[in-house]
């Protein structure tokens, strides 16, 4: 091989390994997460997020209102049936909460559902997705 050639060959390979350094990476969950966003009934904003997690489905509602103190009630359903529920607080900088559930993970498609109501306002925020 020529010094020229040799020279570029280097250079190529360099680069190449410089752009495997920068690529980016699957998140722990997996890199077959789903995730949908969506305005609120007011003016909040919710996401939710499905992915497989050894065997099972990960599951992470958030609402973000940019207003801490609030009070919503929330609930996950799974192929039709509630699965989770409760009450949290918008705390932080930004004025959000999330929940964070594993689901078991069924045969087939799996249909997740999301629902957040403020009790004060009654504004309603909801979604739904298929992993």
């Amino acid at each position: 091989m020529t010094q020229g050639r040799l020279t570029i060959a280097i250079a190529a390979a360099s680069a190449a390994a410089l752009g495997l350094a920068f690529a980016p990476t699957a998140s722990a969950s997996g890199g077959d997460d789903v995730v949908k966003r969506g305005a609120c009934s007011g003016a909040s904003h919710w996401k939710l997020k499905a992915g497989p997690d050894n065997g099972r489905i990960e599951v992470e509602g958030e609402v973000d209102s940019n207003v801490n103190g609030q009070t919503w009630h929330w609930k996950i359903r799974h192929n039709g049936h509630a699965s989770a529920h409760g009450t949290r607080a918008t705390s932080g900088p930004s004025g959000s909460f999330e929940v964070h559930r594993r689901l078991v993970d069924t045969s087939g498609r799996d249909r997740i559902g999301w629902r957040a109501r403020n009790l004060r306002s009654g504004e309603v925020c909801q979604g739904a997705l298929t992993v």
